[in-house]
């Protein structure tokens, strides 16, 4: 059980409250993938790539697979119980509860993901029609670095943008696995499968009993990403449906729901192991004493799709949807907001790398320049969401920044 409620937190506690803060998990996750850009162009790059795929784990279960397999398939897994968590917690108690404040972020989702794969699709479709498989690298939206660089330059917005984000952004990720487990699953053992929902099923039984207790749910959960990845459907959803069983209204009695405490349990290592180990090693593009052409249709189609297709398409669907529907912005956010939050769309980063794994094999001629695109169009949308967000803090705000007639009451600040 989480101790976040004691008076006087030890030195372990005080370090899993700041790692799950949003500026310390973005700035690891940032440093992991530089030093692996660093590692994989030095001289020792070698040894780098010798060790993302050094192989290990049992083959009589079919997961004798590589380090940078296991960081995809297993580590990632823990990413998204914190996001199933999260969107459970977000669809009962939360913003997703309302359909009225959930429609434009949702809404903004949606056209934040189908403009990226049109811009992809276009470029590539015309200049490369083979690498039209990596359509959906683009669509993604990094949770942890977006959020990191709201926190680090929205100081002074209003908190609710904050929301706004993470909505669009847990909902982004919500379709992005989708996606995965619809469009990038080949061949799927039916009786796997079975077996793993029967564990999510029974790990939903264990984890609405009175008491829980880690030694009975680990192995369950363990079990349940195991099947899911014997099924062939890829086993962060696993991690997803296991986060979603967790009850999220309060039971027994608790003062606390069980999503704030698993969040509270497994986001410290989601942040500080899962996520930095894995942008370690997806991150590693070589392109030093390589014949990699980096410039070519793929490229252009993902760094156009994360800088110009995201902004593109999450900011012409809210306009249409609070234009033309009873939908508005929520309190406090007015149009202007909307435009750093598109470019916080484009840093697409953690599941981008994911899906562009799932697209192209290490082999493949385009993986170095997808790999490249996702780093370079993920740290320029950083840089101008950074810009507009300093702007945005310096402009005066009206009383009613949604325009809904009602003066705004959700004054709260980022930092504030």
């Amino acid at each position: 059980m989480s101790t976040a409620g004691t008076e006087n937190p030890s030195l372990v506690e005080r370090f899993r409250r700041w790692i799950s803060l949003d500026t310390p998990s973005g700035v690891i996750l940032l440093v992991a993938a530089v030093l692996a850009v660093v590692w994989a162009n030095s001289p020792w790059r070698e040894a780098y790539q010798a060790l993302a795929e050094f192989e290990i784990g049992p083959e009589a279960l079919h997961l004798h697979l590589s380090l940078e397999q296991w960081a995809a398939d297993g580590l990632l897994a823990i990413f998204f119980f914190v996001v199933g968590v999260e969107l459970k917690q977000e669809f009962v108690m939360g913003s997703l509860r309302q359909p009225k404040q959930a429609g434009v972020p949702i809404a903004a989702a949606l056209g934040g993901m189908i403009v990226p794969a049109l811009f992809y699709v276009v470029v590539v479709g015309v200049g490369d029609p083979d690498a039209l498989n990596g359509w959906a690298i683009p669509t993604a939206t990094d949770i942890a670095f977006a959020l990191a660089v709201l926190a680090i330059f929205g100081r002074g917005l209003p908190l609710a943008l904050r929301t706004f984000l993470l909505t669009l952004a847990v909902v982004d990720d919500l379709l992005g696995i989708t996606i995965i487990a619809t469009f990038y699953t080949e061949n799927i053992d039916f009786l796997m499968l079975a077996i793993a929902v029967a564990f999510i099923v029974v790990f939903a039984f264990l984890v609405r009993m009175r008491h829980t207790h880690w030694w009975m749910l680990l192995p369950v959960a363990v079990a349940a990403w195991g099947f899911m990845h014997a099924s062939g459907v890829h086993s962060t959803v696993a991690g997803v449906l296991l986060g979603f069983v967790v009850p999220a209204k309060l039971i027994h009695g608790e003062k606390e729901s069980r999503t704030h405490r698993f969040d509270d349990d497994v986001r410290p290592i989601s942040s500080a192991v899962a996520l930095p180990i894995f942008a370690f090693l997806a991150a590693g593009v070589t392109v030093v004493g390589t014949d990699a052409e980096l410039i070519q249709p793929v490229s252009i189609g993902i760094f156009l799709g994360l800088v110009v297709g995201k902004l593109v398409g999450a900011m012409t669907v809210t306009a249409l949807m609070t234009k033309f529907t009873p939908l508005r912005l929520p309190d406090s956010i007015g149009v202007r907001d909307l435009l750093p939050v598109g470019f916080l769309t484009g840093i697409g980063f953690t599941v981008a790398l994911l899906i562009d794994e799932l697209s192209f094999e290490d082999t493949d001629p385009h993986a170095a320049a997808s790999k490249t695109a996702i780093l370079v169009g993920s740290l320029v949308a950083a840089i101008l969401a950074a810009v507009w967000l300093r702007w945005d803090a310096r402009q005066a705000r009206a009383a009613d920044m949604n325009r809904d007639n009602i003066p705004d009451k959700d004054i709260d600040v980022i930092g504030g």
